[in-house]
């Protein structure tokens, strides 16, 4: 059986996380990543068969049972996962009942899957009923995004508006627009639910005075969605105490949407 340190999706997953730590985006043990995997081919890395114990989900995760994860652990440093990988991820399967997960492989030392896997989840679930390739879900702190939060009005509409006048590739990069939730507590059952109920309509979420949260069909997409959100942001966050000259206007931003064939929020301009 092959060694699953090899297996690409390991190696995204260590790729990722590493990029996240340098750009800032993830300090201590904040930010948390699951994958969808195939089944095919986590065969060829692990017996299916062989289960090291069993850990509870704490809801019902019944729409995803039998389907397995690469997730990140609780309390665990993405600036570590390259290094240890098997202290600091896991591979699960969700149980028949969809109450538990069954651990395969990972999380050595005794850990679990970070606190808020049942967010992801709910996440999972909401993003698959819209789009079955979608696989990623990916929760960190980008700096930028999250200072902008402080400033600027936490209404999604307008919260969009601002980040596609940032850059010209924003409206057609995220055309569905951002979401935008109030401060919630974290690690609950609530903003699980909340965020499952966003991700209906949008891949990408903020959880204000928090972080954000992004899903797509790969690690790659996902991540690229956070990080033009950051860039946005960061511009945002260098202009905005300054008197604006010029800007992108709503028929330019109409223009580039509908010259690249994109199912944009046409509510979101005036």
């Amino acid at each position: 059986m092959n060694n699953i340190l090899n297996a690409p999706f390991m190696e995204e997953m260590r790729k990722t996380t590493a990029n996240m730590y340098r750009l800032g985006w993830d300090e201590r043990n904040g930010g948390n990543i699951s994958c969808l995997l195939d089944e095919g081919e986590v065969r060829e890395y692990l017996d299916l068969n062989v289960v090291l114990r069993t850990i509870p989900l704490g809801f019902n995760a019944a729409p995803l049972a039998g389907r397995l994860f690469l997730v990140t652990g609780t309390g665990k440093y993405f600036k570590n996962m390259d290094a240890d990988s098997e202290n600091n991820l896991g591979v699960v399967r969700i149980t028949s009942d969809g109450q538990a997960a069954d651990l395969l492989w990972g999380y050595r030392d005794g850990g679990r899957f970070t606190s808020e896997f049942p967010a992801h989840l709910m996440s999972h679930i909401a993003r698959l009923a819209v789009d079955p390739e979608n696989r990623v879900v990916m929760h960190t702190h980008p700096t930028h995004t999250l200072a902008m939060n402080y400033i600027h009005e936490l209404d999604e509409k307008k919260f969009t508006h601002t980040l596609w006048e940032m850059c010209t590739e924003c409206i057609v990069v995220f055309p569905e627009g951002v979401g935008v939730l109030p401060w919630m507590l974290c690690g609950t059952t609530s903003i699980g639910e909340a965020t499952a109920a966003k991700m209906k309509d949008f891949r990408l979420v903020v959880w204000a005075m928090h972080g954000i949260y992004g899903a797509g069909k790969t690690m790659d997409e996902t991540f690229d969605l956070i990080e033009t959100v950051e860039k946005a942001a960061q511009i945002y966050m260098l202009t905005a105490h300054l008197p604006r000259r010029n800007t992108i206007q709503d028929d330019q931003l109409r223009e580039l949407a509908e010259f690249f064939g994109v199912n944009y929020r046409k509510d979101f301009l005036s």
